[in-house]
């Protein structure tokens, strides 16, 4: 059976960079995984080569954990790299290659540990739903949003759900901390519209809205923000201050 690094390793080697071919080979590959272990995948495309792979693990309650992960990755060039990022060589005990955080390392965890349950014959105290997507480097479209739309019956009974973050590792002043996911930033996005005077390209308008929005996006960019800390900010720097030995000022 093979364990965590390994199952990693292979899946590094499948290049689903976003945008790209996409992911049906590394679908194809937890597909078998599962299927090996006496677990029943359910494979659908939302577009050629857009696969996500889907399979239930019986428990013993109605109410499911879904356990979610991605199969593509945002894209690599090999000239940036020491090691080919699509080589998921193992070397000094880490995985290195695109994707070994974000996040087919994670996915390999999961797939691990359903594996052994299976082979344990260990059965979880409730269902477990495990989805392997596509496309979320990108918008979702083709992964999340087509799962839940065309196949919501799989997800049937789910009451909580984990996704990525966490379950990597970092160097911080020469010790190796675990971080723990309990919060998740967010997104505005906003849209600007500039109205101006129609006229003949011969003679610009002097409110030309293309000038407008141009100035508008260079106050935006140069504006100084202020700075936020969030108590899981702060129970992070504090964490790591106190690791590490190093002082920190979270007043500055």
């Amino acid at each position: 059976m093979k364990g965590v690094a390994e199952i990693c390793s292979d899946l590094i080697r499948f290049d689903t960079s976003n945008p790209g071919s996409g992911e049906r080979p590394a679908a194809e590959y937890v597909a078998t995984l599962l299927a090996d272990a006496g677990i029943v995948p359910e494979v659908f495309e939302s577009a050629p080569g857009r696969t996500t792979v889907v399979a239930r693990m019986e428990g013993d309650s109605s109410d499911a954990l879904l356990i979610h992960g991605h199969l593509d990755v945002v894209p690599a060039d090999p000239a940036e790299w020491q090691l080919h990022p699509f080589s998921g060589e193992i070397t000094d005990g880490c995985v290195y290659g695109r994707g070994a955080v974000d996040m087919k390392g994670s996915c390999a965890m999961t797939l691990a540990t359903v594996l052994e349950l299976k082979a344990r014959g260990v059965r979880p105290k409730r269902d477990l739903v495990l989805a392997f997507l596509a496309d979320e480097e990108a918008t979702g479209e083709y992964g999340s949003r087509y799962a839940v739309t065309e196949h919501r019956d799989l997800f049937d009974g789910v009451t909580e759900a984990i996704s990525e973050s966490g379950g990597f590792s970092v160097q911080s002043g020469g010790v190796r901390v675990y971080p723990v996911a309990v919060g998740e930033r967010g997104t505005a996005w906003m849209k600007v519209t500039a109205h101006g005077v129609a006229g003949h390209g011969s003679k610009p308008p002097v409110d030309n809205p293309v000038a407008s929005l141009a100035h508008a996006l260079s106050r935006l960019a140069s504006h100084t923000w202020p700075v936020r800390l969030t108590p899981p900010v702060v129970a992070l720097l504090e964490s790591l201050s106190e690791i590490t030995g190093r002082p920190v000022d979270l007043q500055h």
